[in-house]
C-alpha cells in the first residue's frame, strides 16, 4: 500500500511539472507575434544555408529573422524576405550578406549598415547584396590554380 501511495505521489508530481512546460512553451511561442516587423526584400545568386526563421543580424545583434524564400523565375536569384523588427532602421546604401558563424557555424545574414540619411521602408529591396561563399568551391579553385602555375 506505502509503495502504491509513493508511485502515485511521484506521477503525480510528473504531470505537475509537465503542465508547467506546456504553459511556459504556450507563452513563449506567441512571444514575437506581438511585435510589429517590418519586410525588407534582398536577391542573391546563392543563398547557402540560410533558411526560413534565420537570423538576420546588424553588428552581431539579432534585429530580424527570415520569413520567406523564394526564386526569381526571370532572373533566377534566390529573393529572400527580411522580416526586420520595428524600430531598428537600416539605412538605404546598406549590404545584406550572407555570413556564417565561424568556420562551420550556422548561417545567417549580416547587415553592414551604410552612410545614407535616408532609411529603407517597408517594401523595399537591397540594392548590395552579396551571396554566399562555397567553401569547397573556393578551395577547388584555388587548388586547380596552384596547379596549373607549377606546371609552367
Amino acid at each position: 500500500m506505502r509503495e502504491q501511495l509513493v508511485e502515485t505521489l511521484v506521477g503525480l508530481l510528473v504531470l505537475i511539472a509537465a503542465g508547467f512546460f506546456v504553459l511556459y512553451a504556450m507563452q513563449t511561442v506567441g512571444e514575437g507575434q506581438g511585435r510589429h516587423d517590418y519586410t525588407l526584400t534582398a536577391r542573391f545568386g546563392s543563398i547557402g544555408g540560410v533558411d526560413t526563421g534565420s537570423d538576420v543580424r546588424m553588428a552581431g545583434v539579432k534585429v530580424g529573422v527570415i520569413s520567406d524564400i523564394s526564386l526569381d523565375k526571370t532572373t533566377y536569384d534566390a529573393r529572400v524576405k527580411l522580416s526586420i523588427h520595428d524600430g531598428i532602421p537600416v539605412p538605404e546604401d546598406s549590404v545584406a550578406r550572407i555570413t556564417t558563424d565561424g568556420l562551420l557555424g550556422s548561417a545567417y545574414i549580416s547587415i553592414d549598415p551604410g552612410a545614407e540619411e535616408t532609411m529603407l521602408e517597408a517594401g523595399d529591396e537591397f540594392d548590395f547584396t552579396q551571396g554566399a561563399v562555397d567553401l569547397l568551391t573556393l578551395l577547388g579553385q584555388f587548388a586547380g590554380k596552384s596547379s596549373s602555375e607549377t606546371d609552367q
